[in-house]
């Protein structure tokens, strides 16, 4: 018998800590693990106790790469236990800091992580000695989104003008035209980013997905919409917990969701495209078309393509929403506290984010519960993994290697796996 076990320590250069290992016998994958390793932050733990208002500010800090998903969620999960809806200019300005994440964070890992796998570099820094015009097109793209967010949420990392019911100060409609010429050009290089991806070698594989995503009553979904997957599924947010659930396996820390009686599923811009791509801009649909994408993309190393249309889209509805901008007679809707659980599902640029919370009566959070991305697509990596990995094992070990980071980084799970630098430890057995 044969023994080929490949494993992975550390990801080096990352946000959080991660390891893989696979093992193969007599040349078939018997054991894939995708091992994220960082230590507990307690943040649902800590939110206990906290006034309702204070949650977007707390929430906003599990991430500095997608926070204003993370503010976001936790702000329409206590306007849902509140009672209140909020729409107009302001539910406006909500997609618009929506679009200006999605900018920032898709074009960091096109071009900045995932991009250098198509070209056969190390990372951006070796990829910008040879490309320095394209890795400069990036920067500059993601400087809009960053713009974007610093505008609407008082700072570019973490903002801070969030807040349950609206925003504490809402912009001057002069102040919004003053980013519609830098989207402008932002939506010309979101272009040439999609037309560039779609140029890449990508293998050719599919995977049979049951890909879960908002799906969004005519709009492509930010935070409002379904929980619908391709296979049927059709609830509500606060339906959550009765389809998906969360289990701790041996080797990681970080849980892994699955839906009841049917296992793993796909969050994140695949499963949005599938179910939404009738609801992009027409640029955007035709750029998704002009590259070869169909109606639904199954390929998970296409996937940089699907973020980078993404991006074209956000450009696109960030300029209808300034365009169209109407100041707002206040920047937030009076509340009341009041006991009651409220929960919300939005679009991370990683995938589907669900928060629930309960209140007191005083306003105060009893308890409170995050999923993330990451957690919901780990178990379909790990099967991604295992099922790429057994058309490569004639690879010899670096390309084995490349195969496997290439397959984690499709999903961009959070940052943390997100890198070039894998300390591999080879053993090969008979």
């Amino acid at each position: 018998m044969t023994s080929r076990t490949i494993k992975v320590d550390q990801l080096a250069r990352v946000e959080g800590e991660g390891a893989l290992k696979l093992i193969a016998r007599d040349g078939v994958v018997q054991l894939t693990e995708f091992n994220i390793f960082e230590p507990p932050r307690f943040f649902e733990a800590f939110l206990r106790d906290r006034m309702y208002s204070e949650a977007p500010d707390i929430t906003a800090r599990i991430c500095g790469i997608c926070p204003v998903a993370y503010q976001m969620s936790a702000v329409h999960a206590m306007e849902n236990a509140l009672g209140v809806v909020v729409d107009g200019p302001l539910r406006e300005l909500r997609r618009l800091i929506y679009c200006g994440e999605w900018i920032e964070s898709h074009t960091l890992h096109v071009y900045m992580l995932h991009a250098p796998d198509f070209l056969g570099y190390e990372g951006a820094i070796e990829m910008a000695r040879d490309h320095a015009d394209i890795v400069r097109r990036g920067l500059d793209l993601k400087r809009v989104g960053n713009s974007i967010i610093a505008l609407l949420g008082g700072r570019e990392i973490h903002p801070i003008n969030v807040r349950v019911g609206g925003f504490y100060r809402t912009p001057r409609k002069r102040e919004l035209e003053a980013l519609g010429e830098n989207l402008k050009r932002a939506r010309d290089r979101a272009l040439a980013t999609v037309r560039w991806t779609a140029g890449f070698d990508f293998p050719d594989v599919d995977r049979d997905y049951e890909f879960v995503a908002l799906r969004g009553d005519g709009e492509y979904p930010f935070s409002d919409g379904r929980i619908a997957s391709s296979r049927g599924l059709d609830i509500a947010a606060a339906e959550y917990d009765e389809h998906f659930e969360e289990m701790q396996v041996e080797h990681s820390t970080a849980l892994h969701a699955r839906i009841k009686a049917r296992g793993a599923f796909l969050t994140g811009p695949l499963a949005r495209y599938a179910l939404n791509s009738a609801s992009l801009s027409p640029l955007a649909r035709e750029a998704a078309q002009e590259a070869g994408l169909g109606t639904v993309c199954a390929n998970p190393f296409r996937s940089i393509i699907v973020r980078a249309v993404e991006v074209l889209y956000a450009c696109d509805e960030a300029l209808r929403i300034i365009d169209h901008y109407e100041e707002p007679e206040r920047p937030a809707i009076d509340l009341e506290p009041r006991a009651g659980t409220g929960f919300a599902a939005t679009e991370a640029p990683r995938g589907m984010l669900y928060h629930r919370y309960q209140l007191n009566a005083d306003g105060k959070i009893a308890d409170a519960r995050i999923v993330p991305p990451t957690s919901q697509n780990q178990p379909s990596i790990e099967e991604d993994l295992k099922t790429f990995a057994n058309a490569w094992l004639d690879l010899p070990d670096d390309d084995l290697r490349h195969r496997c980071e290439q397959t984690i980084r499709n999903h961009d799970p959070c940052i943390s796996c997100a890198t070039h630098f894998l300390r591999l430890e080879i053993d090969r057995g008979g």
